[in-house]
C-alpha cells in the first residue's frame, strides 16, 4: 500500500498513549491500532478531525503518500 500512516509519530511527539488517544478520539485502542499499523481499509472523515482535533495537527501530519517500487510517472 502507498499510503503511510503516521499516527505514532505525532503521539510519540506529544507523549500521548494509544490508550489516552482513542478515548480523547471515541474509539477503541483496538481500532486505533488497525489504522496505526496500515491495515484499515478507509477512514471516515469525521474520525480524521477527531484525530486532528485531538492532536492538534493537519491530515498531511497522519498520512502520507509514497509510491510503490512499481509506480512509474504518467
Amino acid at each position: 500500500m502507498a499510503i503511510v500512516v503516521r499516527i505514532d509519530v505525532e503521539l510519540a511527539k506529544r507523549k500521548m498513549s494509544v490508550g489516552e488517544f482513542a478515548e480523547r478520539v471515541g474509539l477503541t485502542p483496538a481500532n486505533i491500532a488497525v489504522l496505526k499499523n496500515g491495515r484499515a481499509k478507509a477512514v471516515r472523515f469525521t474520525t480524521l478531525d477527531a484525530m486532528c482535533r485531538v492532536l492538534g495537527c493537519q491530515p498531511g501530519d497522519l498520512l502520507e503518500w509514497v509510491p510503490d517500487d512499481d509506480t512509474t510517472p504518467a
